[in-house]
């Protein structure tokens, strides 16, 4: 019997023990009047409290712009790198230019070749307006001695056809320096055109701004339409979160409405500037982009969350501080009415910044140590 009875007595204490795990919430059994060393004390009070949907996004550019190529061709230098400023103007991509470089030359010396005909052609009208001048004198004189009778008729139209011929000469002369003109024009105009297609092979910056991404390196093919650099032109942000479909209805366009960025630990405010007005069917979400002010170490693809309010409600907070984990128990030191300190197992929710909402176990006018 006596074995028995210790075997009995062993057992009993832990069998109490684990009962402890399951303690609801409240005020427990151990007085505390000795414990006199808090450094704070607070009346806890209820609090007011705006819950919150939190709607997910990813931190881009207010205007960024595509630089793409113009012509087709082997991408030999890039000048800057993702996170590089430029100004308007600055030289961001070499391209092989040396098909252009031909064009242009053949161009240049179509243009001189063109203009050595035109000079001729100027010739070719002085010695026709000097021939037809002659002709003209020879058949005037003619004319005056045949009706005078001293020349035969055959002789007057010699004279005639020789004044017609130095006409036809002339004016001959004359389309060839209009033709010449219209070729020079036209040379002109082609070396404009290889130039400009010269240009093209040195890619400038279009306006001042950042480079935020690289999608090329030297040696690719560059085509017109495929983006080789993307600039943020502009030093604003936005976020672009998606909102489902029955919280659009609690924001609008111009409101104003906080912005959640975890990874800089800053909560800051957003003006919604475009709901676009269609919800995308596989996730039943709309896009809404919200302006951000300029914010030291925030950056185009960081992780946001738009804070829509939702309803008000009064909870109890209470100072990170003051909770104490014992296990899986959490609990908080309260005064009583004999000044005597006394733990109280309480259930905690959701973190308000550095504080945290109770649950159960307290009723919101108790004065707490920690």
């Amino acid at each position: 019997m006596k074995k028995i009875l210790i075997v009995f007595l062993i057992f009993l204490p832990f069998g109490f023990s684990c009962g402890e795990d399951k303690i609801a919430p409240g005020i427990t059994d151990q007085s505390l009047s000795s414990r006199q060393d808090f450094q704070n004390t607070l009346n806890i009070k209820k609090e007011k409290i705006v819950d919150t949907y939190e709607a997910v996004g990813t931190v881009r550019p207010l205007t960024k712009t595509s630089v793409e190529a113009q012509i087709t061709a082997q991408i030999l230098r890039i000048m800057v790198t993702p996170g590089t400023r430029v100004e308007k103007g600055d030289i961001l991509i070499h391209l092989d230019a040396r098909n252009e470089q031909t064009q242009l030359k053949k161009a240049k010396e179509g243009l001189a070749f063109t203009k050595n005909n035109f000079q001729q052609a100027v010739k070719s009208e002085d010695g026709a307006r000097a021939s037809l001048n002659q002709a003209k004198t020879e058949f005037n004189r003619t004319k005056k001695l045949f009706d005078s009778g001293v020349v035969t008729s055959q002789q007057l139209e010699i004279d005639k056809a020789a004044f017609l011929k130095a006409k036809a000469m002339l004016e001959h002369a004359q389309e060839t320096i209009l033709a010449a003109k219209t070729n020079i024009r036209q040379a002109e105009q082609i070396i404009k055109e290889a130039q400009i297609i010269l240009g093209y092979s040195t890619i400038k910056a279009p306006a001042t701004g950042v480079i935020i991404d690289r999608n090329a390196d030297p040696g690719d093919i560059a085509i017109p339409g495929k983006p080789l650099l993307v600039l943020q032109t502009s030093g604003s942000l936005r976020l672009e979160a998606s909102v489902r479909e029955g919280m659009i209805f609690k924001i609008w366009q111009g409101g104003t409405f906080d912005v959640s960025i975890e990874t800089i630990g800053k909560i800051v405010p957003s003006v919604i500037e475009e709901i676009v007005p269609y919800a995308d069917p596989n996730t039943r979400t709309f896009l809404v982009k919200a302006t951000l002010p300029k914010v030291p170490g925030l950056y185009p693809g960081m992780f946001g969350r738009l804070l829509i309010p939702v309803n008000e409600q009064e909870v109890i907070l209470i100072p990170k501080e003051a909770l104490l984990i014992v296990g899986q128990l959490e609990l908080v030191y309260i005064k009583g009415k004999d000044d005597h300190w006394k733990s109280v197992y309480i259930k905690i929710g959701k973190r308000f910044g550095n504080k945290i909402e109770v649950l159960s176990g307290l009723t919101g006018n108790e004065i707490i140590g920690y």
